[in-house]
């Protein structure tokens, strides 16, 4: 399909997935254009390109130019101007998942599934084969590329596989992770039966190699026929690469990796969790397939920082903020367990539930993750285009939590933040919605008051 099309159009371009293939084809000599509800700052890497970026969506962006495809997220509804204009034009229509399908299948594609993880084990499967030059599309800007997308010079393609929607489906990798496989995107599978069902496809269509979580996977009981299948673990020994005798020392976690009863070394993570030793697994094992130099590999991984929004540290001068993307209960929950065990002093955690679809599918779940919490503050829930059909609301979190938990605004946290500045404490900013903005925003501050008291 790419061949045959100069002129694409990317609907909702300011988001990490949409906007890192619109980078790729920029790069690579198509005409791209786009548009986006606000700003943000990969608006202006974009534009930068030479993408023409529109802020607001209607169908006048559209008009007068030959546009061949028309790419759209799933937060595009039906009743958006713009996907109205496509389908009056007959443009051809295409969602995120399949260009990035239609491009990666060219390669040999590494793609990283599951219900969370994918951005930490994508973005660090980069970062260690980087000297073999992949090309890259993440769901996170990742600081040693500076991006979240990188236009390689091999036959490698590494990729993050989304399940939200399916869009996974259409990629036939040549290599792939699955991280865990859990209940989440009810509003769309309907029940845990049919995700599972989605992932035994995706795992069927791998062609050389499957890498499978045996601590999260394997309980699942998935019924695939793919007989090109590792495990990997934390757990068991039976793994075909595990990881063992694990030490946690000054921030910093240790751990010896064994791949086909081959010792491979201590490997290093500055990035805190007992469940990013497990998302260095397939990183690892993949390294060594691909005959990286593993001195080198053993260094990008203790130097990995993680992609931004993951466990990222925005503020550090007696006082820490860490902004996290977590936005389901196993994430929620191994996050503020990963800060309580790495952290000095009090953790506590500003939670923005996201959609309140999953609010209310998974009530229960978030009320036993936040209140491993030594203090936590809710902000109203992020409704990401979607109706509150089902009348949940933060509050109702709040009430299940107890432990006089409360629905708070920006300006009581940024004042409670105000006044800890010296405490020694962490702050955890976390959700997959506008919460973000309201810890940088809250950093930015701190930081013009330190300068100005300078």
């Amino acid at each position: 399909m790419l061949a045959e099309i100069k002129s694409i159009y990317f609907s909702g371009i300011n988001g990490i997935g949409m906007s890192g293939l619109a980078k790729i084809l920029a790069k690579d000599g198509y005409e791209v254009y786009g548009s986006d509800i606000d700003r943000k700052p990969i608006t202006d890497e974009l534009e930068a390109m030479g993408v023409k970026v529109y802020i607001g969506q209607v169908e006048e962006n559209m008009k007068g130019k030959d546009i061949d495809v028309f790419v759209y997220s799933t937060a595009i509804r039906k009743t958006n101007p713009e996907y109205k204009y496509a389908v009056e034009n007959n443009i051809t229509m295409i969602k995120r998942g399949q260009l990035l399908a239609e491009i990666m299948n060219r390669f040999d594609g590494i793609a990283v599934a599951g219900t969370h993880g994918k951005t930490t084990t994508s973005s660090m499967m980069s970062v260690a084969l980087l000297e073999k030059e992949p090309f890259i599309v993440v769901g996170g800007i990742i600081p040693e590329i500076h991006s979240n997308s990188k236009i390689g010079n091999s036959e490698y393609f590494v990729a993050e596989a989304d399940e939200s929607d399916n869009s996974f489906l259409f990629i036939k990798p040549k290599y792939a992770v699955v991280t865990n496989v859990e209940p989440d995107h009810l509003e769309h599978h309907g029940t845990f039966e049919n995700i599972k069902k989605s992932f035994e496809q995706f795992i069927d269509s791998t062609e050389r190699l499957v890498l499978l979580c045996k601590d999260t996977v394997e309980k699942e009981h998935l019924k695939f026929t793919n007989k090109n299948v590792a495990w990997y673990s934390l757990e068991s020994e039976d793994a075909q690469i595990y990881a063992k005798d694990v030490e946690i020392k000054d921030g910093k976690t240790s751990y010896e990796v064994v791949k086909n009863g081959e010792s491979l070394g201590r490997f290093t993570l500055t990035i805190p969790g007992k469940h990013n030793i497990l998302n260095s697994l397939p990183v690892i094992y993949l390294a060594h397939e691909f005959k990286c130099d593993m001195n080198k590999v053993k260094e990008k991984i203790e130097e990995f920082k993680g992609a931004n929004r993951r466990y990222q540290v925005i503020y550090d001068n007696n006082l820490r903020i860490i902004d996290d993307y977590a936005h389901h209960p196993t994430e929620v929950s191994v996050t503020i367990e990963a800060a309580k065990s790495t952290e000095k002093g009090k953790v506590t955690v500003i939670f923005q539930p996201h959609r309140y679809t999953r609010t209310k599918f998974f009530l229960d779940g978030f009320v036993e993750a936040l209140k491993k919490a030594d203090d936590l503050m809710l902000l109203p829930i992020y409704a990401a285009s979607e109706d509150n059909i089902y009348g949940i609301s933060s509050e109702d979190l709040a009430e299940k939590i107890g432990n006089h938990v409360k629905v708070t605004t920006e300006e009581e946290i940024e004042k409670i933040v105000e006044e800890s500045k010296n405490s020694g404490n962490t702050f955890v900013f976390m959700g997959a919605g506008s919460v973000s903005k309201v810890a940088h925003n809250i950093v930015d501050k701190l930081n013009a008051n330190e300068n100005k008291n300078k």
